[in-house]
């Protein structure tokens, strides 16, 4: 009975879960290949802003942003799961997992989205401003 409580306590303790750990590290790895092996110059300046492991660790969702955009999102988005093969070439070495998961590139729209809402925030503070 003790021994189970104390399970649950170390369990409680821990930062985050195995996935997530993973995660991280599989974003990491992204980054370096897109840097040493993987030329995404042509679609504009990509980033990995994270990912999503599912618990059985074969599908990882990785969110991805783009500055200066030099294609459309959804090519780019189209582009990059072309390119999920090359990735999973090169992460398979460097991840430490039995399996290396298949890879999801989706577009991140939280940038957009915080975008947007500082544009409304600096109309509001504006409008203030002129109102006084």
């Amino acid at each position: 009975m003790k021994l189970k409580k104390s399970k649950e306590n170390l369990r409680a303790q821990l930062p985050y879960k195995r996935t997530q750990r993973v995660g991280e590290q599989i974003q990491e790895i992204l980054g370096e290949i897109a840097i040493k092996y993987i030329d995404l110059s042509l679609f504009g300046f990509v980033t990995f802003t994270g990912v999503d492991l599912s618990p059985d660790f074969h599908l990882a969702k990785v969110y991805f942003s783009v500055y200066q955009p030099k294609k459309e999102i959804t090519e780019i988005e189209r582009d990059l799961n072309r390119l999920t093969k090359a990735f999973k070439k090169y992460m398979g070495p460097e991840l430490h997992i039995k399996n290396t998961p298949d890879l999801q590139f989706i577009f991140d729209e939280s940038r957009v989205y915080s975008e947007k809402i500082e544009k409304v925030l600096k109309s509001i503070t504006s409008k203030k401003e002129n109102d006084r």
